[in-house]
């Protein structure tokens, strides 16, 4: 009789541990679960170099660029996750004091490219600006590309597992 009396004392206090224990290992495993899930792990790295002599230097070997001469900036974007990385976009900007090259952006894959006047508020495939006509009235005409700020890649198609994308475009020191 005592000994079931103790045993019927210490069932609750079991009861409770096997609980506490069961509701960590819920907790550990959706843990493990959320630590693992399939998600993209994008690394884009940027990278410029000077046209010289028909020739590429590295912008960190040219020492000084002058004045008119172009750079060329690369912007490599690699996905190390275990899953697709989908809508991806990636942005390079303009820097003051360059301007545009019309025409350089290019992208691997299927890509849409565009740009913006407003340091990326907006961006468009041909940013407009208002001008004011000799007639008084106001058209919206082309922007010139010495008032693009930055330029925009955005993909179609998903970056895969240990995918790769490569974009490209060139400003002219002023």
């Amino acid at each position: 009789m005592k000994t079931m009396k103790k045993y019927m004392r210490s069932l609750p206090f079991a009861i409770v541990c096997l609980l506490v224990l069961s509701s960590a290992a819920t907790f550990a495993q959706r843990r493990f679960m959320m630590l693992h899930a399939s998600r993209p792990e994008m690394r884009v790295v940027l990278s410029a170099s000077v046209e010289r002599n028909n020739t590429l230097v590295p912008v960190e070997k040219a020492s000084i660029v002058k004045s008119g001469e172009i750079l060329d900036w690369t912007i490599t974007s690699t996905n190390s996750g275990n899953a697709a990385a989908r809508d991806y976009k990636t942005v390079g900007d303009i820097p003051a004091g360059t301007e545009f090259v019309e025409g350089s952006a290019t992208a691997d894959g299927s890509t849409s490219v565009t740009y913006s006047i407003d340091h990326g508020k907006t961006f468009s495939a041909q940013p407009l600006i208002e001008q004011r006509q000799a007639d008084g009235s106001v058209k919206k005409v082309p922007a010139p590309v010495s008032m693009y700020t930055q330029v925009r890649y955005e993909w179609a198609d998903p970056l895969g597992e240990n995918g790769k994308l490569v974009a490209a475009y060139k400003v002219r020191l002023r």
